[in-house]
């Protein structure tokens, strides 16, 4: 999508403001014990109650309204009857449709625990440690997005502060045009491709989401056909944003 206008802003700022919310209500709710079926049902309710619908599943008939994915999942988790439990690495992932304008955004949290076993709190470390990193990498790639910009560079910025971290950069797995659709072009790559040598456009709307792994370049689809997890013991963290391209500093709308 390319923004030519404020009404098309308006609207790009108000579903991105909705999955904005959505996305900390539903962590702020998440506690040990509760499903991930749960924890779904209530992003369904508070996007019922914005007038919003759930974009996956509008989509792609995606079986939940939000995508839940836990530890050793990447992205594309489905909701059902796995608990949560603390020291959980979850990632919520909240895409949203209303008036035919969509946006996207997730992010990753550990789930409070009190356990104080050293064991346990090396765990739990690594976890808070990929969750920041995989913050500090979105972030910067977001300070580069602005109008003239090669999209690679974007790639480049993130994939230097993946490695500084000392964390995988899941290089199958990337941002996106968003707007008019869930997933439109351009491909916003978290690494650097040389071959890539579009540039950002003024008003266009990308998302930009990292993913980070312990120990895994690569996910692949489990049997389910939607979940995502690479090789065994892996953990991984994603933060996402749908931002507009301006000549200056990116309009942030999932805030």
């Amino acid at each position: 999508m390319i923004i030519t206008n404020e009404t098309q802003l308006a609207s790009l700022r108000r579903i991105g403001r909705v999955a904005a919310q959505i996305l900390q209500q539903m962590r702020d709710h998440a506690e040990p014990g509760m499903s991930t079926a749960e924890l779904d049902a209530l992003g369904g309710a508070l996007l019922d109650q914005a007038g919003a619908q759930s974009a996956p599943q509008l989509s792609y008939g995606f079986p939940g309204f939000t995508c839940i994915s836990i530890n050793e999942e990447a992205a594309h988790g489905i909701p059902g009857e796995r608990l949560l439990q603390a020291g959980d690495l979850i990632n919520i992932d909240v895409s949203a449709v209303m008036d035919g304008v969509f946006a996207d955004t997730g992010g990753s949290f550990v789930l409070a625990t009190s356990v104080t076993t050293e064991g346990r709190n090396a765990d739990i470390d690594l976890k808070q440690r990929l969750c920041r990193a995989a913050l500090q990498a979105r972030d910067a790639g977001v300070a580069i997005a602005h109008a003239g910009q090669r999209l690679n560079l974007i790639g480049r910025r993130i994939e230097r502060v993946i490695h500084a971290a000392g964390f995988r950069n899941v290089r199958n797995l990337c941002g996106h045009g968003v707007g008019l659709a869930l997933h439109e072009e351009p491909t916003v790559r978290n690494y650097f491709d040389m071959r890539d040598t579009d540039t950002l456009q003024e008003g266009q709307v990308i998302t930009i989401e990292p993913f980070l792994s312990t120990n895994a370049g690569r996910v692949r689809e489990l049997a389910d056909g939607w979940t995502l997890a690479g090789r065994p013991s892996s953990l991984f963290a994603q933060h996402e944003h749908t931002l507009v391209v301006t000549r200056g500093e990116p309009i942030i709308v999932t805030i």
